[in-house]
C-alpha cells in the first residue's frame, strides 16, 4: 500500500509524468487483484498509437519539460489525458495553441450550449466512422447534461441539429459545393432556425473535429483503457488485435521487414534535399508566367482526382456510429469517380488571414483569433531537420504539403508554382495525404510506413498535423466564403 500512497502524493503534488500514471495503474491492478478479488481491465493496444512504438511517445515528457507542464495542466483541467494529446506531445508549441483552442470551442462562453457542441463534434466525427472520438464526446455530452435519447440516432436529435446534417455531409466531402442557399436553409427555417453567431460555431465545430478525425485515423491513435474498445478483462491474444492490425502488419514479428525496408530507401532524404535545392535555384533564374502557373495548377489538381485512396483495407470499429449522419454513401470516392470537375477557388496567399478571420472573429470573438494562431504554428513550425540532417530549410516541403491538400479542394493560389508538388511528394505520399484527408477512416499502418521511411515518428507526426490543420482551413474557406454570399 505504501507504493501506491506514494503514487498517490506524486499525483497531488502535480509532479507526475505521463510513466507515472501508468505506474499508478499498476499498483492499483495488484492491489485489487490481491485484496479485493476486483477484475482488472487489460489495455487491447499497446500504448496511445497503432503506428508509433509506445516508448518513443512516453519519451517526450521525460525529455521536454514544456510538454510535461502541458500534460499537467491538461490532467488538472480535464481528469484525464487522451492519447491524441500524448501523440500532439511531440511538438508541445502547437499542441498548446490546439488545446487553448479546443477548450474555447467546447468550454467557454459562445453561442451554442455545451451539450450542443459536443452533440456536433459526435456528428462531424461519425462522419468519417471515428468511433474514438464519437465516443469521447458521447461521454461528454451525458456529462454536460445531454438527453441520452439523442444518442439513439440523429432522428432522435432535435430539428435543429437534424438540419445540421446537410452541412455536414458537404463539409467533410465536398465542401466545394456549399452555397448560399445552404446557409440560408439553415437561417431561414421557421421553427428552428440558427442564428449567424450560432452557425459559425456550428461550422468551425464541424470543421475542427472532420480534420481531428484525419489526425486521429493518421496516427492510429487507440483508445484508452477506460474507452469503449479500449481494453478487455482476459489475457490477450491474437484473436483480439483488430482486423486491420493483422492484415497490415501492427501486431508483432514485423520488424525484419522493417530492415529490410530501411535498407530499400537508403539516400532518400538526399534525394529529397537535391530536388528542393534544384527548384530553389530554378526559381531564382526565371519565374513561370500566370498562364503556366494556371496550367500547372490544372493539371496538379486533375492529377490528384486519379490518385488512389486505399479502398480494401478498412478497420473494424469498435461501436457502430452510423446513426449519427446521414447519407453514409455519400464521400470524395464518389466525386472521383464520376469524373465531375472540382471548380478553382481563386485565393491570394493571405486570403485566410484577409477575409477568413475577421468574418470568424466578428461572429464569434476571439476564435478567429485562436484559429489564426494554431494555422501558422501548424504552417510554419520548424525544427530545420530532415530525418539526421540538421540545418534544413523545409520552407519549400510544408508549403508543397499544404498547397496539394487544398489543391484536391480545388483552392488556388496565384502565386505558387503548382509544378513543385510532383517533384516533392512522391506518389506513396500523396496515397498517404488523400486517404487521410478525404478517407481517414481507411489509413493503414502500411501506408504510415510506406512514406518517408528514414524519417522519425516525430517528423510524421508534423506532417499529419500539417494535413488535420489544411483540411481545417479548405474546409472554414468554403463555408466563411457561402455565409459571405448570404451576407451580402
Amino acid at each position: 500500500m505504501r507504493n501506491a500512497t506514494a503514487a498517490t502524493e506524486t499525483m497531488e503534488n502535480n509532479s507526475f509524468t505521463v510513466t507515472d500514471l501508468y505506474k499508478i495503474c499498476a499498483h492499483c491492478e495488484r492491489l485489487s487483484k490481491k485484496d479485493l478479488g476486483v477484475r482488472i481491465p487489460r489495455p487491447l493496444g499497446n500504448g496511445p498509437s497503432r503506428f508509433i512504438p509506445e516508448k518513443e511517445i512516453l519519451q517526450v515528457s521525460k525529455v521536454d519539460p514544456r510538454a510535461q507542464s502541458i500534460f499537467e495542466d491538461s490532467f488538472a483541467a480535464l481528469g484525464r489525458l487522451d492519447n491524441i494529446s500524448l501523440v500532439m506531445g511531440f511538438h508541445p508549441q502547437y499542441l498548446e495553441s490546439f488545446l487553448r483552442t479546443q477548450h474555447y470551442l467546447l468550454q467557454m462562453d459562445g453561442p451554442l450550449s455545451l451539450h450542443y457542441r459536443h452533440y456536433i463534434g459526435i456528428m462531424a466525427a461519425a462522419r468519417h466512422q471515428c468511433s474514438y472520438l464519437v465516443n469521447l464526446h458521447v461521454n461528454d455530452f451525458l456529462q454536460v447534461g445531454g438527453d441520452p435519447k439523442w444518442l439513439n440516432g440523429l432522428d432522435g436529435a432535435p430539428q435543429k441539429l437534424q438540419a445540421l446534417g446537410e452541412l455536414n455531409k458537404i463539409l467533410a466531402h465536398r465542401p466545394w459545393l456549399l452555397t448560399k442557399a445552404h446557409i440560408e436553409h439553415l437561417l431561414k427555417a421557421e421553427e428552428h432556425s440558427w442564428s449567424l453567431a450560432e452557425l459559425i460555431h456550428a461550422v468551425v465545430l464541424l470543421t475542427h473535429y472532420h480534420s481531428l478525425a484525419s489526425f486521429t485515423f493518421g496516427c492510429g491513435i487507440t483508445p484508452e483503457i477506460h474507452s469503449d474498445g479500449g481494453h478487455t478483462f482476459r489475457p490477450l491474444s491474437l484473436s483480439q488485435y483488430c482486423v486491420c492490425d493483422i492484415a497490415n502488419g501492427n501486431g508483432h514479428g514485423n520488424d525484419l521487414e522493417e530492415r529490410r525496408s530501411s535498407h530499400q530507401v537508403s539516400g532518400e532524404v538526399e534525394v529529397l534535399m537535391e530536388r528542393m535545392k534544384q527548384l530553389q535555384e530554378c526559381r531564382d533564374e526565371e519565374e513561370a508566367s500566370q498562364e503556366e502557373m494556371a496550367t500547372r495548377f490544372e493539371r496538379e489538381k486533375t492529377e490528384s482526382m486519379l490518385v488512389a485512396t486505399a479502398e480494401d483495407e478498412e478497420c473494424v470499429q469498435s461501436r457502430d456510429v452510423s446513426r449519427h449522419f446521414e447519407d453514409p454513401s455519400y464521400g470524395y470516392k464518389d466525386f472521383s469517380r464520376r469524373g465531375e470537375h472540382v471548380p478553382t477557388f481563386r485565393c491570394f496567399f493571405q486570403y485566410w488571414e484577409d477575409h477568413g478571420y475577421s468574418l470568424v472573429n466578428r461572429l464569434y470573438p476571439d476564435v478567429g483569433q485562436l484559429l489564426d494562431e494554431k494555422f501558422q504554428m501548424a504552417y510554419n513550425l520548424t525544427y530545420n531537420t530532415m530525418a539526421m540532417h540538421k540545418d534544413v530549410d523545409t520552407t519549400m516541403l510544408r508549403r508543397a504539403i499544404w498547397n496539394y491538400i487544398h489543391c484536391m479542394f480545388g483552392i488556388r493560389y496565384d502565386d505558387y508554382d503548382y509544378g513543385e508538388i510532383n517533384q516533392l511528394l512522391d506518389r506513396s505520399f500523396k496515397v498517404y495525404i488523400k486517404t487521410m484527408v478525404c478517407s481517414p477512416e481507411k489509413t493503414t499502418k502500411r501506408m504510415y510506413e510506406s512514406f518517408w521511411r528514414q524519417f522519425q515518428h516525430s517528423e510524421k507526426v508534423h506532417v499529419n498535423l500539417l494535413l488535420m490543420e489544411a483540411r481545417m482551413q479548405a474546409e472554414l474557406l468554403y463555408a466563411l466564403r457561402a455565409i459571405t454570399c448570404y451576407m451580402t
